[in-house]
């Protein structure tokens, strides 16, 4: 009798309506015993699933020959008509090249700078100093870019810029910096950096703060110095956050913000400041074309997705480590 029972109530158990009951249960129970930790993850599902996901319905507009009285789903379907005109642009290796040239510009010189602060940062020990030195390097990254874009303009303006008068007072010439076509990327790349070297290291100082103490202590006790200590702990460390916001970072290489580069062009540097962002804003919203633009948009993001997948298996490959 007893090993009967023990037969029925273990196939009580295997029936999957049973197991799939448990499994519910416990699902129900973790939701509740985490109530709180789900409440505030809403406010950021709700962002992204209002703001980000739902207007993905309004990408198929790339693929319509949109108007505006009919509406998305009564437009005109015109298939890839749109990517192709892009692709056969005169200006299209040009908008491409420029884009291209300023991420990676961007992304050679601002990133090591910023885990070389963070290195720096962490060795100061002096406390006030130490806090007095990241707020001077954090406020830059909340000033408007119209200010900074402003702050540039005077600085180098030909005429009562003060960089320019330096050169005037060792006998060179003035320099209409915002005229001079190969001082564009240069200036996009150093205001960039002045801006959020002092931001962006704070994932790397959150990780260096992280790492154990005590591989610190055994370090000194035999003799190693500082830059001993750093080379090889703090570094080896923070090697998985580094390649992390690596891979972040190329998964943007196409995202180059336009409003900067607005603000900061004009029709005589075209030919090394127009990038897709812009060429995005001239010619598919200031022309109402808001297909073309969306199909620019649209290929724009899939090579970004392209470049992020490639770079995250080639970490994985020689690393080990990855975004998923």
């Amino acid at each position: 009798m007893v090993v009967e029972e023990a037969i029925k109530t273990d196939l009580y158990r295997n029936i999957p309506g049973q197991r799939y009951n448990k499994k519910r249960k416990k699902f129900f129970k973790t939701l509740y015993k985490q109530r709180y930790l789900f409440l505030m993850m809403l406010p950021g599902l709700a962002y992204y699933a209002i703001f980000r996901y739902i207007p993905m319905y309004g990408l198929i507009i790339a693929f319509k020959k949109y108007n505006f009285s009919k509406g998305i789903l009564k437009s005109e379907w015109v298939g890839f008509k749109y990517f192709i005109q892009f692709l056969q642009n005169p200006y299209f290796g040009r908008i491409v090249l420029n884009t291209f040239k300023i991420s990676i510009s961007s992304l050679v010189c601002s990133f090591p700078i910023t885990i070389i602060f963070a290195l720096l940062l962490n060795e100061i020990r002096n406390t006030k100093l130490k806090k007095t030195v990241q707020t001077i390097t954090y406020l830059p990254h909340f000033i408007s870019l119209v200010i900074i874009v402003g702050l540039l303009k005077q600085l180098l303006s030909p005429t009562t810029g003060i960089v320019n008068k330096i050169i005037n007072a060792f006998g060179g010439q003035s320099i209409n910096f915002f005229m001079e076509k190969h001082w564009f990327v240069p200036i996009y790349v150093a205001s960039g950096i002045w801006c959020d070297f002092g931001w962006g290291a704070i994932v790397y100082i959150a990780a260096i703060a992280a790492l154990n103490v005590e591989l610190y202590e055994a370090a000194t006790v035999d003799g190693a110095g500082r830059f001993r200590r750093i080379w090889h702990i703090t570094i080896p460390g923070i090697m998985p956050t580094v390649i992390t916001m690596f891979i972040l970072k190329m998964g943007g290489i196409l995202e180059v913000g336009y409003e900067k580069v607005l603000l900061m062009y004009n029709e005589s540097i075209y030919e090394t400041a127009d990038v897709i962002s812009t060429y995005v804003y001239r010619n598919g919203i200031k022309q109402m074309n808001y297909s073309y633009g969306a199909a620019v948009g649209m290929m724009n993001a899939a090579v970004n997705l392209v470049v992020i997948i490639i770079t995250n298996y080639l970490s994985k490959k020689v690393s080990n480590t990855s975004l998923w």
